[in-house]
């Protein structure tokens, strides 16, 4: 597997319709926004997204969701233990092999406080919280169900039967990351694992429906992948992502579908970039 050789940014746009992005589970699940009405998702939730994506595709996670545990640990713990021993593998093998078995601990890191050892492992990759455009709507929607969930001995509902649905109407999230090949040399984060990476983003919304979130009411837009010539860059991550501009057409009061926006890239400014070797990629989403 070639080494990673050059330093990768990229920016993520993907569009939210009648969903709930990502609920604050301290705000009665309400979809997470700021305090000027912009919609977040947590880079916490990404991470969980591109994890899997990256197992429906084979590779081995460590930190795998409760409902798509493939090893019957339904604990970190458990699944640290059943791979490392205490009075045999010293820390360096544990870094070392912990990188090599799972896929998510080589792109994120890992902090290991099992088995009384402390072990940072710094992931190469690292992933911004979503934040939209633009302010968006948050609904709530009493709902009830047909039936009771509780026994009721005199007739009648009972107090479970009623709930509380939230959703945005509409909203188009900003993601942006890096990966750092220096700090994948130190976990063995391959050029093979960045294109796993890149896949992920690309699909981040396959194979993830639910109540709040429909099939089909989240979509990746676009996704732009710049890589370096180098280790180093060419400019820092923050110069990259500002190149791509984002504004709201002419016209337009209040956005209501992708294509109320201009998505671009800056010409004048990736060009001198582009003269010192920056490559950039423009991949829809599916």
């Amino acid at each position: 597997m070639a080494k990673l050789e050059n330093k990768i940014d990229f920016v993520m746009f993907f569009s939210v319709e009648n969903a709930n992005p990502n609920g604050d589970p301290l705000n009665g699940n309400m979809p997470r926004n700021d305090y000027d009405g912009y919609g977040e998702v947590s880079d916490v939730c990404i991470k969980r997204k591109i994890r899997n994506r990256l197992q429906d595709a084979g590779e081995k996670i460590f930190v795998q969701a409760n409902d798509r545990i493939e090893d019957d640990l339904t604990s970190l713990e458990a699944r640290f233990d059943s791979i490392f021993r205490k009075d045999k593998d010293d820390d360096e093998t544990v870094y070392s092999k912990s990188c090599e078995l799972w896929i998510d601990v080589r792109s994120f890191g890992q902090v290991v406080t099992f088995q009384n050892r402390s072990i940072g492992i710094r992931g190469p990759v690292s992933v911004s919280m979503a934040k939209s455009l633009s302010p968006v709507n948050v609904i709530s929607m009493q709902i009830t169900r047909s039936t009771n969930g509780m026994k009721k001995e005199k007739g009648g509902r009972s107090s479970d039967t009623m709930g509380t649905k939230h959703y945005i109407d509409f909203g188009l999230y900003k993601v942006k990351g890096s990966i750092n090949p220096y700090f994948a040399e130190k976990t063995g984060f391959t050029m093979e694992d960045a294109l796993k990476i890149k896949e992920a983003l690309r699909t981040l919304f396959v194979n993830d429906a639910s109540s709040a979130r429909p099939e089909g009411s989240m979509e990746v837009k676009k996704l732009y992948w710049f890589t370096h010539p180098g280790q180093l860059g060419v400019a820092s991550s923050a110069k990259i992502h500002s190149i791509v501009d984002c504004d709201i057409k002419e016209g337009v009061i209040k956005p209501l579908s992708y294509n109320d926006y201009e998505i671009k890239i800056k010409d004048d400014e990736l060009s001198q970039y582009k003269e010192k070797g920056l490559r950039v990629e423009v991949i829809e989403g599916i």
